[in-house]
């Protein structure tokens, strides 16, 4: 297998999970049912430079709530939610989008997210993930989820990118 920092330079496309990895898995739900999650700022600004280096970035999550949409359009990525099987969507969104799986990286921090990241090229993780999910990432967040773990990407991202000339 090649070195991570070679299979990170070739990247096309970044896919997150919601919950866990731009939130740190947990909601608020008030008395009249709305709920809220809370996000880090640094991450925004991570998936704003991550764009600059041409890598496309999409949300897959089976979440429904309205909250994950709000903040795909905020960051103006795309957004697939609802989702039960995110392997197939992920799949489908690739051959749609022409992006070979090794071009590919997942980051996911649930036994929910598993499959897809088995089949993409590169797999990715918040520090705190669940072991299962830590045992076949690739590169590991310092962060934990909601802490960062976009922001720290962008900034191996960008050394990969240097190192490379590029």
């Amino acid at each position: 297998m090649t070195d991570i920092r070679e299979r990170m330079k070739k990247l096309k496309l970044i896919v997150y999970d919601f919950d866990g990895v731009m939130t740190d898995n947990r909601v608020i739900v008030s008395q009249d049912g709305t709920e809220s999650v809370v996000v880090h700022r640094g991450d925004g600004y991570g998936i704003s430079q991550i764009k600059d280096l041409s890598i496309e970035q999409v949300i897959i999550s089976t979440e429904t709530n309205p909250v994950v949409r709000r903040r795909a359009e905020k960051l103006k990525i795309d957004i697939i939610h609802g989702v039960a099987d995110k392997k197939s969507i992920l799949m489908e969104y690739c051959r749609n989008k022409g992006y070979a799986m090794e071009e590919v990286m997942f980051i996911g921090n649930d036994l929910n997210d598993y499959d897809a990241m088995m089949s993409a090229g590169v797999k990715g993780a918040p520090a705190d993930a669940e072991e299962e999910i830590l045992a076949i990432a690739d590169w590991i967040s310092k962060a934990k989820g909601g802490h960062g773990v976009i922001r720290e990407l962008y900034r191996e991202l960008q050394a990969y990118m240097e190192q490379s000339g590029e």
